[in-house]
């Protein structure tokens, strides 16, 4: 309860949810000693597969005996997800004391929440200078609060899409935009390129980044993955190959965000061995993204029917998220919530064959387009129908043997259905 409180107070200092400016992180940050100065981090950007990446990373970095301090976001089901300190999450009692900490050193001035929960994290991280921080960029990159570091171990570009685009002035909403926002400002360092959704958008990153004069690594040119037989994947790079088993995540874009990880740890020249990496990825944890829900009281409902979890939000998430699941033989049953923001069209079209869709309102999100109007966007579908709740929905759709529920459209929406669950 007390934690609540100060994160309610903290989401007040500023008008605005996002106001794109480093101005005030900045100014806080050196009221603080600039510990951002202070810490040795891998930067993570993009639009998809930076948590995925991160997770990857953070497995594998703990194998290899490594502490790790990881800063992401949103979160799904309770703040404290955002603060990993020496490899554990801060608890309750803890994360309130830095949250009031800081709180008084920024003395009331105005401050967007990301951005003093940012000035929070590089403040903590500071008292861990050994230690390899894993920090996701938040919107776009550019003005992002994350920004603000003056040199890091390497930058990750991810897959970027379009996304976020009501930040964008309409003539600029294009990929290049996006790419520029995201890429022109990355550190000399070293620069990793995970595969991208297509070519043109590869080609768009390298004459963003051409000036930057860090090491760079591009997928499929630098280093590559393929699949191969009885539960095996082969890596590939300038080091040598590596034959590693499948990771315990769904879904072949998986092997694109942990083939970037490892690409990235191997060119730092860290200490990372062979066997680190086996083992880390086969215990990666992943919350929401192409989650398998093995129990709980939402599980309880469909008994020994598949449930997947994905909190997938734009067009590129549903790309791979209907690639994994074209590759499953059975009746398919989609329960969807979406904030408003997002490309709502684009994202269901890449569902086919589809048995049953089913929208939802997404609670305690005011930000959230309503399932009636959600179901109204999807009139196309035959077999539509809205429900107010999660679990209304669930109960609604008649599963066979062996059918698949997914629930997806949303992190927010993934939180409420782990808290519920």
């Amino acid at each position: 309860m007390k934690l609540q409180k100060i994160v309610n107070r903290l989401q007040k200092l500023h008008p605005k949810e996002i106001d794109l400016s480093l101005d005030r992180i900045k100014n806080l940050c050196e009221k603080l000693g600039n510990p951002q100065d202070k810490i040795r981090a891998i930067s993570v950007v993009g639009t998809n597969g930076k948590q995925s990446t991160i997770n990857a990373l953070f497995a594998i970095l703990k194998e290899s005996k490594i502490q790790c301090n990881v800063y992401t976001s949103p979160h799904i089901q309770k703040i404290n997800e955002r603060y990993i300190f020496d490899n554990k999450e801060l608890e309750d009692e803890k994360l309130s004391h830095l949250f009031e900490e800081i709180e008084k050193i920024n003395d009331n001035q105005q401050i967007t929440f990301f951005e003093i929960l940012t000035a929070c994290y590089f403040f903590e991280a500071a008292k861990y200078p050994d230690n390899v921080n894993l920090i996701e960029a938040g919107l776009f990159h550019r003005f992002d609060a994350t920004n603000i570091l003056k040199s890091n171990l390497a930058s990750i570009v991810c897959s970027i899409s379009k996304d976020h685009l009501d930040w964008l002035p309409k003539d600029q909403q294009t990929i290049e935009k996006i790419v520029f926002e995201k890429t022109s400002s990355l550190l000399n360092s070293n620069i990793i390129i995970s595969k991208q959704n297509s070519l043109e958008t590869t080609e768009c990153i390298k004459k963003t980044i051409f000036k930057n004069s860090s090491k760079k690594l591009f997928y499929n040119e630098d280093f590559n993955y393929s699949i191969g037989e009885n539960d095996f994947f082969y890596y590939e790079d300038k080091f040598g190959s590596l034959k590693l088993p499948l990771p315990n995540l769904l879904g072949e874009f998986q092997l694109e965000n942990i083939s970037t990880a490892i690409a990235t740890l191997r060119q730092l020249n860290i200490g990372i061995k062979d066997e680190d990496i086996k083992n880390g990825i086969t215990n990666i944890k992943s919350i929401a993204r192409l989650q398998d829900i093995k129990s709980g009281k939402l599980k309880n409902l469909i008994k020994n029917n598949r449930l997947l979890l994905d909190g997938s939000h734009n067009e590129d998430g549903s790309r791979v998220l209907n690639e994994y699941l074209q590759t499953l033989n059975c009746n398919k049953h989609v329960i969807i919530g979406m904030m408003a923001n997002k490309d709502h069209e684009k994202y269901i079209s890449y569902f086919k064959d589809i048995s049953s869709l089913t929208t939802i309102d997404i609670p305690n999100q005011p930000n959230a387009i309503s399932g009636e109007k959600l179901k109204e966007k999807f009139k196309n579908f035959s077999n539509v129908q809205y429900k107010k709740s999660i679990r209304e929905a669930i109960e609604s759709i008649q599963l066979k043997e062996d059918d698949l529920l997914v629930i997806t459209g949303s992190l927010y929406l993934s939180g409420e259905f782990l808290n519920l669950n």
